[in-house]
This record gives structure tokens, C-alpha cells and sequence, in this order.
């Protein structure tokens, strides 16, 4: 790296996998068939690697046998279980594109997913929490009625043919699940093992769609060189090994679920661990005690609920020694607390987006601990980083901001069926442009100072939220702290910050302004506080700002500023 301009390139020690998923997960098989693959605790399921291929390569049968070919996509719509590890698995040994729909979405988000996709199958969860898929489904498709299993006609969705229960449906014209996996015997191993050599590993395998804030979202087309590498190295950089077992609280329809949980174990033969069909607090807990994982993955929202139940103490998490808290900017303090209280000296912060298959930056174990309570790490093997100056793109040096832009074999293959889309966040060289403003030191590790967008200009200063968030994160009285602007007639923006306080705690407004005040620069300092039991946020966990000042400006009362 450079001592002068904020570039980095990441190690090569280790080669990149050349190799599709089905490949290796057969070789996973080979090596560690007998060893405990997943372990669903919600089902009362754990299967080993070779009872795990067995399912895998009976449901990948029965897509053949349904007819689908090799690139057709399958959306998979449904909370945490096993069955959503089979599909995931099953439809890359048939060559099919994985379509992961995200379990909060309503029916005309599901609309537009199958439509922009074109989805050939759906394969649905009956329902969770208060997402009924089965209805919504059947209203976007009353063609379901009286029409076999397999043989669904749409003028909405023209290339949707094939819907899917993980269970029993009582809907015409579904499958149930079971019923399903009976076309398997209608394959047989020679037809699925020339399916599987026919595959390449750039072929897109996966189209996850991100919350955009605006506007519809778009979906970001992974191969399987993308996110097998991706899980490969994430995993690899926290010593994993086959003895390994980790509890993903976080979604499966999400990278961090399925390419750093899922994939992560594959590739090193561990154990992946569901402890509920959503993320619970308790069920975390009891899961790593019960199985005695060794690792915790999850967001600061998540670790931070955990660490408040009023039991917490009475678990034992001896056992835990790695894990991952990713997803949004990791409090200090939070980060302090699972090191001491949830003993997982090992844990790691890693950054990155789902265009990225998902992560480009990891610190390391052997990493200094300041550098890892307040960085997100350095670059990632194979994968190069730069930080420019958004208006001219020239590199920026070493210690000043920019935005952060990323190019290596994590980037993805484009938006599907979205080229305006795709060459406006990849350039001309094959950088892919975050969106984020980064700063990079001297050696290499690299702070997200937060979202372009979210960056706050109040008065001609620049304010970045996160800056004023760590700030009140060291406040004994404050749990967790999210800060936004809101339009102002003299500053052109102002600040709030939404503070959720510690069980038993008290403060004031005034008392968080007074708190700040000659402690951070004055236009730091919040000129609203609104307290809150929590935050508006996406079913992954990250805050939605835009929602924060949406309802901000509605409860003060500025609507006039905010359209002026």
C-alpha cells in the first residue's frame, strides 16, 4: 500500500476457490459426511453432511424432473429453517438462480420481485408472524385455483408455472412439500451429476434485491465464484475449521445469513446453527449454550438486545470464541461488552454490501484492539480498495474522507436486467462505488464514517452521524443511539438524535445536550432528542435513517422546511 493515497490490496497467501458450489459441497461431504452440517433448534432438526446431500440431491432431482433448466430462477420466500439451507443448496446442483425474498416484504413487493426476476418457481414459508404467503400469493395468483401443481398460468407472472409449500398447502395448485420431492424419482443421480458438470463458477447463481430508499429495488446478481469465495475467506479470517459451530440469528435470504453463516460452514465443513424462524433474543442464548457454539454472528442491534435481557447473566457462553457483528456501524462501547461479557475475545467486525457478495473489509484477531473496537478492519484477500474524492474521483490521501469504492472477484456480475442501473454503481475499470465515506490510516485499516446520503450539513459543516453517535454511546445512561438531520430555516439542517436509554435509567433532553456541549464540536451538538424503545429498521437489523427523519419531521412539526 501506498503511504501517501488511500489504496489497499488485499493478501493472495491463500488461492481463491475455482470451483462452483455443488463441487464443493460434494467434497465438504466426502471429507466430513458424519459431522453435524446444521442443527435447526425451532424444528428439533439436526442433520449430518451426508443427510443433508441426501435431501439436497433428492430436491434438486424434483427440479429436474419439474422441468427447469439450467438459469431459471427460483424465488425462495420464507424465515430460517432447513429447508431453506436444502433449497439453497438444491437449486445450485440443478444450475438454477436463487431468488432470495426478503421474509418482511408484502404482495406488491413480492409482485415486482417475481416479475423483475421472472421467476420459473416460488418456494414459500405458510406464514410468519403476521405475513400470511400463502394468501398473498393466491391473490397475486388466482389462477392457482383449480390448476395442477407445476402448471400455474399468470398474465401477471407469465414465467411463474411452479409454487412450493416447505410444509403442507391447503391451496390448489401448490405443492406441498413432500409432494414435491416425490418428482425426484422421476431423475435419476446421472441426469443431476450432468446438470452439475455443466455449471461454471461465474454463473450467476444468486439475485438478492437491496432495500433501496427510494424507488423500487434492484437486484444485485452474484455467481458462484462471488459468494463462495466470499464465505470461504470470511470464515477462514476467523480461524474456522470443521469443529466449528455457529448460531446465525441474522436472515438467510440476506448475504449475511446465507453466503457468511451457510457458505462459511460449507467451506470448512463446520456447523451452522438456527436457534428460531426469526431473530429472539433468549432463543440466541439458549442455543449456544445448549450446543455449545463457538461462535455468534449478528448485528449490533441484535448483540445489543442480547447483552440487556434481564437474565443474560444466567447463561452459560463459555463455549463462544469468534463470531461476527456486521451489518451497521458497531458501537464501541457494544463491542466492549461482548469481548468481557459474552467471552468472544475473537470476534470480528466485518463491512461490506450485498453488491459485494458481501464483505470487503475484516479485522483480524491478531489486529490491535483499538483498531478493532474503531475500524471495520483492513481489505479482504484478493480484493482491492481506493478512497476518492467523489466530485473529481481522484484517489484521496491517507487520513482524509472520501468515498469508498471497491474492485475484485466479490464484485458482483450487475443488477439483473438493469444496465442503467448496473454501469452507474460499476465504472469503466470495474470499481464498484459504495456510497460510503471511508477514511483509511497509514496501515491499511479503514473507518466508515457513514452513508453519503446520511451525512448531515448543518450551517456549511459537514456533520457525520456516527461521529455524534459513538460520542453519546459512552453515556452510562444510553443503550443505543441513532442520530439524523431534520430541515432547519437557518441552518439548512439540524440535528436529532433518538436515544433508547438502559432499563432503569433516566435523562433528560436537557441533560444529553448538556452531556455534549464542550465536549464535541458546537455544531455536533444535537438540537433535538427524542427518546424511543427502539428504531424503524429493515428485517436485517440496519436503522432506516430515512424513516427516522420522516417521523421526525412530521412530530416537530416541519413539514413547511422539509419541502421547501
Amino acid at each position: 500500500m501506498s503511504a501517501a493515497v488511500s489504496y489497499a490490496s488485499g493478501p493472495a497467501d491463500k488461492p481463491l476457490l475455482g470451483t462452483p458450489i455443488p463441487q464443493l459441497f460434494d467434497h465438504t461431504v466426502s471429507q466430513h459426511g458424519a459431522r453435524e452440517a446444521v442443527v435447526s433448534v425451532h424444528q428439533d432438526l439436526r442433520l449430518t453432511y451426508q443427510e443433508l446431500a441426501l435431501r439436497v440431491d433428492e430436491m434438486a432431482r424434483a427440479f429436474i424432473a419439474a422441468g427447469f433448466v439450467k438459469g431459471d430462477r427460483v424465488g425462495i420466500w420464507s424465515p430460517n429453517n432447513v429447508e431453506w439451507l436444502t433449497t439453497q443448496y438444491a437449486t445450485a446442483k440443478a444450475g438454477l438462480i436463487l431468488v432470495t425474498i426478503n421474509p418482511a416484504y408484502r404482495g406488491h413487493e413480492l409482485a415486482y420481485v417475481l416479475e423483475q426476476s421472472g421467476c420459473k418457481g416460488l418456494v414459500l414459508q405458510n406464514r410468519f408472524k403476521t405475513s400470511d404467503y400463502e394468501a398473498m400469493i393466491a391473490e397475486l395468483c388466482p389462477g392457482l385455483a383449480g390448476c395442477q401443481p407445476g402448471e400455474l398460468e399468470s398474465e401477471s407472472f407469465p414465467r411463474l408455472s411452479t409454487v412450493i409449500s416447505m410444509t403442507a398447502s391447503p391451496l390448489e395448485g401448490v405443492y406441498d412439500w413432500q409432494q414435491f420431492l416425490a418428482l425426484a424419482s422421476q431423475t435419476d443421480s446421472a441426469a443431476l451429476a450432468t446438470r452439475q458438470a455443466d455449471q461454471d463458477m461465474d454463473d450467476a447463481i444468486n439475485i438478492q434485491y437491496t432495500s433501496g430508499t427510494t424507488g423500487f429495488p434492484k437486484g444485485a446478481t452474484l455467481s458462484h465464484h462471488n459468494i463462495l469465495n466470499n464465505g470461504y475467506f470470511v470464515a477462514s479470517i476467523m480461524n474456522f475449521t470443521e469443529a466449528d459451530r455457529l448460531v446465525v440469528p441474522v436472515p438467510l435470504y440476506h448475504c449475511f445469513g446465507m453466503v457468511m453463516g451457510n457458505l462459511g460452514c460449507l467451506s470448512h465443513g463446520a456447523c451452522v446453527i438456527y436457534p428460531s424462524e426469526g431473530f429472539e433474543p433468549e432463543a440466541v442464548l439458549q442455543a449456544v449454550q445448549a450446543e455449545r457454539a463457538t461462535a455468534l454472528y449478528g448485528v449490533p442491534t441484535m448483540f445489543i438486545a442480547e447483552l440487556a435481557l434481564a437474565n443474560f447473566a444466567d447463561y452459560d457462553l463459555g463455549s463462544l470464541r469468534t463470531g461476527i457483528m456486521a451489518g451497521a456501524p458497531c458501537p464501541i462501547e457494544t463491542m466492549k461488552q461482548v469481548n468481557e461479557l459474552m467471552h468472544m475475545t475473537e470476534v470480528e467486525i466485518a463491512y461490506g454490501m450485498t453488491e459485494t457478495s458481501p464483505v470487503s473489509f475484516q479485522t483480524r484477531v491478531d489486529s490491535p484492539l483499538d483498531k478493532r473496537v474503531s475500524t471495520v478492519g483492513r481489505v479482504h484477500p484478493h480484493v482491492e480498495v481506493k478512497i476518492i474524492d467523489p466530485e473529481t474521483g481522484k484517489l484521496r490521501p491517507v487520513g482524509e474522507m472520501g468515498e469508498l469504492c471497491t474492485r475484485g472477484y466479490s464484485v458482483m456480475l450487475g443488477y439483473w436486467e438493469n444496465t442503467e442501473a448496473t454501469d452507474s454503481a460499476i465504472d469503466e475499470r470495474g470499481w464498484m462505488h459504495t456510497g460510503d465515506t471511508a477514511v483509511m490510516d497509514a496501515d491499511g485499516y479503514v473507518n466508515i464514517v457513514g452513508r453519503i446520503k446520511d451525512m448531515i450539513v448543518r450551517g456549511g459543516e459537514n456533520v457525520y452521524p456516527r461521529e455524534i453517535e459513538e460520542y453519546l454511546m459512552t453515556h452510562e445512561a444510553i443503550e443505543a443511539v441513532q442520530v439524523t438531520g431534520v430541515p432547519d430555516p437557518k441552518y439548512g439542517e439540524e440535528i436529532i438524535a433518538w436515544i433508547s436509554l438502559r432499563e432503569g435509567s433516566d435523562l433528560s433532553e436537557e441533560q444529553v445536550i448538556a452531556f455534549c456541549k464542550g465536549n464535541i464540536a458546537h455544531y455536533k451538538v444535537p438540537r433535538y432528542v427524542r427518546f424511543c424503545s427502539d428504531f424503524p429498521m429493515t428485517v436485517t437489523g440496519k436503522v432506516q435513517k430515512y424513516k427516522m427523519r420522516e417521523i421526525s419531521v412530521r412530530e416537530l412539526g416541519l413539514e413547511e422546511q422539509a419541502t421547501a
